[in-house]
C-alpha cells in the first residue's frame, strides 16, 4: 500500500470518532418494484405488477445514513409534516444506528415523499410521483429550527448543509447556522441548490454538481479548465473557502481560495444510478474533515466513495468496509471482493435484481471443497443469473459437525468458494440455519441437495410464498466431506 493509500485508510478508520450535524431538507424516498408484461387497455401506459416496496431516508436523511453507514454519528435537524410520512421518517431515524433526529414538526405541512416505480426486468424507472409542500416556514418554525441547530452545535465536529429547495434552509436559517458554526469554530460544508451562491457566505466549502455550478456561473463544467474557471467565478462571487464541483463520470474538481485547481479522476467501473451520489460525497467530506483530513484528502475519499455508490440502486449508502477495500485496491475484482457482510450483499442483490437478474441462493459448510460441491454450485448457477452462497461460520460448523470441524477456517473456505466462477457473492452466518439471510435477500431460486426433501429445506415456504422456486440439485455419488476426511485419516 502506498503512503497516500495508507493515509486515506487511516482517516477512514477514524470515522467512528466523528459526530456530524446534518441540517436541511429531509424526504422519504419510496421505491416500488415490479414487472411489466403488458400495456393497459385503458390508456397507453405500462401495467406494473408490484413485487415489493422499500422506503428509505432521502436528501439530508440520506447524508446522515451515509455518515452512519461509514461508522460516524449524525444528528439530523430538519422539518417534517404532522402526517404519516413524517411519522415514518421519525421511525426510520430511530431504527437506524448512530442517528439522532431533532425534527421540527409543522402542523398541516406535507412531508416530502418521492415515489419511484421501477420495472425490474427492464432496469428502468417508469414514473416518479412527488408529494410535498415547499412554501416558506412561519417565523415560529424557523426559530424552532435555529434553536435545534444551536443546541446541537457544541457537540459536533462538523456541520453539513443539504439544500434541496424544499423550504428548510431559508436565508434566516442559513445565516444563523453559519454564524453558529463559525462562532464554535466548527467546519461547515454546504451542498447548494440555489443559483445565488452568496447565500452561503461564511461556509468553508460549497459542493455543487456540474449542472448546479453551470446554473450559478453560466459556464459548462465538462472540460477540466471550464470546471476550474466556473469554480473560480463562484469563489469571486461568494465569501467561501473552496468550491468542489462533482462532475459524475468526469470526477471532481477542487479549487481552494488562493490555490491552483485540482482534478480527481472518477474511478467508476459500473454506473447504475447516480441519485444520492452527492449525498454520499457530502457525508464523506464531512467525516474526513471532522477526522482532521486536508480538503484534498477528503475529496479523494469522497471521489472513491462515489465510485461505489453509483453502482447501487436508488438512494443508497456506502459502508465502511466497502470504502476501506476500495482504498486498498483500485480494482473491485478478485475472490476476496466477493466475500461481504450481509448489508453489502443486500445492496448487490438489489442492484442485480433491478437489472433483471434472477437471484439464486444456496448454503452449507463447504469444508474441503470437492466434486460434489462443485456440481451443486454449477446446478445452482444454471437456475439463476446471480448466485449467493451462505457459508456457516466456524462456530456454527462446530455446533453442527462436532469437535474437529471445520478442517479449514471460515476465511479460507470463503475465499475458495469465491474463487469459483459459479459464485457471485459469499456471506457468512453464525446461526444454525440461513433463515436470516433468506429473509433479507428474498432469493428467486433456493437450491439445496436432493438428499433433502422440499419440506426439509430451510426457507422453502417463504420463498414459495412470494413466487420463488425451490430446486433440489442432484448429488454427485461417492462425494462428501466426511468421507474425504475419513479416507485421509485411514
Amino acid at each position: 500500500m502506498t503512503d497516500s493509500s495508507h493515509r486515506l485508510t487511516t482517516i477512514a478508520s477514524a470515522f467512528p470518532s466523528v459526530r456530524v450535524l446534518c441540517v436541511g431538507d429531509i424526504m422519504l424516498d419510496r421505491y416500488v418494484y415490479g414487472r411489466v408484461n403488458r400495456v393497459s387497455p385503458e390508456a397507453p401506459v405500462p401495467v406494473i405488477s408490484i413485487d415489493g416496496e422499500q422506503a428509505v431516508l432521502g436528501a439530508v436523511g440520506n447524508v446522515a445514513r451515509n455518515v452512519a453507514a461509514l461508522g460516524g454519528r449524525a444528528v439530523i435537524v430538519a422539518v417534517v409534516g404532522d402526517d404519516d410520512g413524517g411519522g415514518e421518517i421519525a421511525r426510520l431515524i430511530a431504527e437506524e444506528g448512530n442517528l439522532e433526529g431533532r425534527l421540527v414538526t409543522v402542523p398541516g405541512r406535507r412531508t416530502t415523499i418521492k415515489t419511484r416505480y421501477l420495472a425490474v426486468r427492464r432496469g428502468g424507472q417508469l414514473l416518479r410521483a412527488d408529494h410535498e409542500d415547499t412554501h416558506p416556514l412561519e417565523d415560529e418554525m424557523v426559530e424552532r429550527l435555529i434553536d435545534a441547530v444551536r443546541a446541537s452545535i457544541a457537540s459536533v465536529d462538523v456541520v453539513l448543509l443539504s439544500d434541496y429547495s424544499k423550504g428548510c434552509l431559508s436565508d434566516v436559517v442559513l445565516s444563523a447556522t453559519i454564524a453558529a458554526a463559525r462562532e464554535a469554530g466548527t467546519p461547515i460544508i454546504a451542498d447548494p441548490k440555489s443559483t445565488d451562491i452568496r447565500r452561503f457566505d461564511g461556509v468553508d466549502v460549497v459542493k455543487p454538481n456540474a449542472r448546479e455550478l453551470e446554473a450559478i456561473t453560466g459556464i459548462p463544467c465538462i472540460e477540466d479548465e471550464d470546471a476550474a474557471d466556473a469554480a473560480r467565478m463562484a469563489l469571486a462571487r461568494a465569501e467561501v473557502g473552496a468550491v468542489l464541483v462533482t462532475r459524475s463520470k468526469h470526477g471532481m474538481t477542487l479549487v481552494e481560495r488562493g490555490s491552483e485547481a485540482r482534478h480527481f479522476r472518477a474511478r467508476i467501473s459500473e454506473v447504475f444510478d447516480v441519485s444520492g451520489a452527492g449525498d454520499t460525497a457530502l457525508a464523506v467530506l464531512g467525516l474526513a474533515r471532522g477526522a482532521g483530513a486536508a480538503l484534498s484528502e477528503a475529496t479523494e475519499l469522497a471521489n472513491t466513495a462515489c465510485s461505489i455508490v453509483v453502482s447501487k440502486v436508488g438512494t443508497a449508502v456506502v459502508h465502511s468496509g466497502e470504502l476501506l477495500r476500495a482504498l486498498q485496491s483500485a480494482e473491485f475484482e478478485g475472490a476476496e471482493a466477493k466475500v461481504s457482510p450481509l448489508s453489502e450483499v443486500v445492496d448487490a442483490v438489489a442492484r442485480w435484481r433491478a437489472q433483471g437478474a434472477v437471484i439464486g441462493f444456496t448454503n452449507g459448510c463447504f469444508d474441503l471443497i470437492h466434486a460434489g460441491h462443485v456440481s451443486l454450485l454449477t446446478q445452482a448457477k444454471a437456475n439463476c443469473d446471480r448466485l449467493v452462497v451462505g457459508l456457516n461460520s466456524d462456530e456454527s460448523v462446530r455446533r453442527l459437525k462436532g469437535d474437529g470441524r471445520p478442517i479449514n477456517s471460515e476465511t479460507a473456505r470463503a475465499i475458495v468458494l469465491a474463487s469459483l466462477s459459479a459464485v457471485d457473492a459469499v456471506v457468512l452466518f453464525a446461526e444454525d440455519t440461513p433463515m436470516r439471510l433468506i429473509e433479507a435477500l428474498r432469493p428467486d431460486v433456493l437450491v439445496k441437495g436432493a438428499d433433502y426433501g422440499e419440506n426439509q429445506v430451510v426457507g422453502a415456504p417463504l420463498v414459495k410464498s412470494y413466487g420463488g422456486r425451490v430446486v433440489l440439485a442432484e448429488l454427485a455419488p461417492e462425494h462428501s466431506t466426511s468421507r474425504t476426511i475419513n479416507r485421509i485419516r485411514e
